[in-house]
């Protein structure tokens, strides 16, 4: 996930993928710069949805679900929180 989405983004240095592990799930929290939000979602989610389907296809092999939370580089994410862009599965 992080090699692919360096290759998407403006500034790969502030990419990075965080993984939180729940019971019957994996969320994976990806950081990119706030600029490059737009690059990750794509037009009309397209390109988020991708990742997405390549998540799926992963999610089969390994028999554990995965989700993609995308969030803006040096920024908590709070569920709660509207005050910065992220976008979740």
């Amino acid at each position: 996930m992080t090699e692919i989405t360096r290759a998407l983004v403006d500034d790969a240095d502030s990419v990075r993928v965080e993984a939180l592990t729940e019971q019957e799930a994996t969320v994976l929290r990806l950081h990119v710069a706030p600029g490059d939000i737009g690059k990750v979602i794509g037009k009309q989610g397209r390109t988020a949805r991708s990742l997405r389907t390549i998540l799926g296809a992963a999610s089969m092999k390994l028999q554990r679900r995965f989700s993609l939370d995308i969030v803006e580089a040096g920024r908590e994410h709070h569920p709660h929180d509207n005050h910065h862009h992220a976008e979740r599965d």
